[in-house]
């Protein structure tokens, strides 16, 4: 199974280039969960701005 992946992982880069293999790849894989159940919980106590500061902190960490 692991080189039938790598193979088609290998055909998706020669024909879509990197970024789009891993494009289809991440819209062809089914996702888990409740995003939206998940999200209230997440960010419940969080205002607009005190996300924006995370979001902004995490940009300069990378």
């Amino acid at each position: 199974m692991k080189e039938i992946k790598e193979e088609g992982w290998d055909a998706l880069i020669e024909r879509l280039g990197v970024a789009g293999a891993t494009m289809f790849v991440l819209e062809s894989e089914e996702g888990y969960g409740d995003y939206t159940t998940e999200r209230k919980k997440i960010f419940a106590e969080k205002s607009l701005d005190d996300i924006v500061r995370e979001i902004k902190a995490l940009k300069r960490e990378y």
